[in-house]
């Protein structure tokens, strides 16, 4: 059965008058180890599969008022409680905003997304997204009644690098299994506080909404599974240059993860300190020193391709000014 959610409903994960409806689901005999996402998606058949993981993701599935992950086995007695948030309606206008084009065929466009551009239209950000200038650059593109049409995977504001557009309706399907089946190469390229001392790491740490402030990401275990793969490139006096690379792709997942590991990434205004502040401001940057450089997939042929981006001026002239400064030591990489 569903009701009008309230302030104290345990499913209150964004402020109450942002839900339009609170459903409550009782698992039966019948459901006894059957996975979360799996029961919800019988029982409310409706729901896309992409978007009861986003309602996952943002804190809005519960088992008996606590997140779990999407492979959670159901018991009956418990109870699944799904806060549907009112939906947002944008006007999907076509902006002629330019764009740095990588590569394109009939299928697929590749893009430096620069930092700054939101990705598509959200609350706060009505227009001037890649989104409008996608649909004014490529009008075919498949829409499909979608308000993220040809967005497969997306980089936050501040994040700079390599992305793909699906414009025809086989290429968004290629790319949507590519990254479900985790066959997607994606390789970064962050400047973090702190002399990082191992060559390699791997964070494996399940990252999920923060309780306390739904805006923020942070490890739990009740989240989803979430791993980066870390390779130090290079050492300065008071932070290090990494190589990354992520196995999986939640939000804000790599800042989340270093700033785990305690190297925040320089620049980052919501998982930084005043550490990767002064050093920011030091190299004058007004953003987050993180550049997706590389992302390799398969072309809807079934051809292997890698593309990638180089690193934009502002980031160039920070690395500029610490090699310029004394190194952390004489053997460093």
């Amino acid at each position: 059965m569903s009701k009008r959610p309230s302030l104290t409903d345990a499913a209150n994960a964004i402020e109450a008058d942002e839900i339009a409806e609170v459903i409550e689901l009782r698992p039966g005999r019948e459901h006894l180890n059957t996975r979360l996402d799996r029961y919800v998606a019988g029982q409310l058949p409706d729901l896309s599969r992409t978007y009861l993981q986003q309602l996952i993701d943002d804190g809005l599935l519960l088992v008996d008022g606590q997140t779990r992950r999407p492979a959670f086995k159901v018991t009956p007695g418990e109870v699944v409680t799904v806060s549907l948030p009112v939906p947002q309606v944008f006007d999907l206008e076509p902006q002629d905003i330019p764009l740095d084009i990588l590569y394109e065929d009939d299928d697929i466009l590749v893009i430096n997304k620069p930092s700054g551009m939101v990705v598509h239209p959200a609350a706060g950000h009505p227009k001037d997204t890649l989104v409008n200038a996608v649909l004014h650059h490529a009008p075919g593109i498949s829409i499909q009644g979608s308000t993220r049409p040809g967005i497969v995977h997306r980089l936050d504001k501040d994040t700079s690098g390599v992305m793909v557009v699906a414009k025809s309706d086989r290429a968004q399907t290629s790319l949507v299994e590519q990254w479900q089946a985790r066959a997607v190469e994606k390789r970064y390229v962050a400047l973090v506080a702190g002399v990082v001392e191992e060559e390699e790491a791997t964070v494996d740490a399940p990252i999920g909404r923060d309780t306390v402030n739904r805006q923020k990401m942070t490890t739990t275990r009740a989240g989803r599974d979430a791993v980066t793969q870390l390779t130090v490139a290079e050492r300065f006096a008071d932070s290090s240059l990494l190589d990354v690379e992520i196995e999986t792709g939640r939000t804000h997942q790599i800042r989340v993860h270093l700033a785990f590991i305690g190297h925040p990434v320089v620049g980052d205004g919501i998982y930084g300190n005043k550490v990767t502040a002064r050093i920011a401001d030091r190299l004058d940057l007004r953003r987050q020193f993180l550049h997706a450089a590389a992302l390799g997939f398969r072309m809807p042929d079934g051809t292997m391709r890698t593309f990638e981006a180089p690193l934009p001026d502002d980031l160039r002239a920070a690395l500029t000014t610490l090699r310029e400064e004394p190194a952390a030591d004489d053997d460093a990489v």
